[in-house]
């Protein structure tokens, strides 16, 4: 059974299945989640299964929601199942439209709810490696070093974040403190 995801057809939000998605390049619904802890990001490498960026770094965890799953909802079910996360409360950031090439003729064409989740050290990670190759925490202000040194190193839509959106999903003091904690 393929899994039906809500995409706009002929202007109507309709369920339909997540590949045919992105070989059309339909605007549709995601959700993608930040995990941070001070200044430090969760960040996650996809697994080489995926199939569309395969290998790539992304933000914590990014899906779509099932038809008819409330956002909220969506984001905390793929913490869980990505990453074994759970007891985290996601806070709705933004909503941002973004339209990327991803590979092998497919295109991600989202209308993303943002959520940010902030952890404590104690928090336990457990990797699915159907979805996740590997995970790491990683300072904000390195994080946008290493992605402007090597862009080619992650997915799109985490580019498109960053270079675009920060301020609106970390707040704007994050890169005020990720400066301090540099020091």
């Amino acid at each position: 059974m393929s899994l039906m995801i809500p995409a706009w057809v002929n202007d109507e939000l309709t369920p339909v299945d997540k590949l045919e998605v992105h070989k059309r390049g339909l605007r549709h619904k995601a959700v993608s989640v930040f995990v941070i802890r001070g200044t430090d990001v969760l960040i996650q490498r996809r697994a080489l299964g995926k199939y569309h960026t395969p290998g790539l770094w992304a933000n914590t965890c990014c899906t779509h929601p099932d038809w008819d799953e409330a956002p909220e909802v969506c984001a905390t079910r793929r913490l869980r199942e990505e990453l074994g996360i759970t007891g985290l409360h996601p806070e709705h950031r933004d909503c941002v439209e973004y339209r990327a090439d991803v590979g092998a003729g497919m295109v991600e064409h989202e209308v993303v709810d943002i959520y940010l989740a902030r952890a404590d050290k104690g928090l336990s990670v457990t990797p699915n490696s159907d979805e996740v190759m590997e995970v790491r925490w990683v300072n904000y202000q390195d994080l946008q070093a290493e992605v402007a040194r090597w862009p080619e190193r992650f997915t799109p839509w985490m580019k498109i974040y960053l270079a675009e959106h920060s301020d609106r999903i970390f707040g704007p003091d994050m890169v005020y403190l990720a400066s301090l904690s540099q020091e």
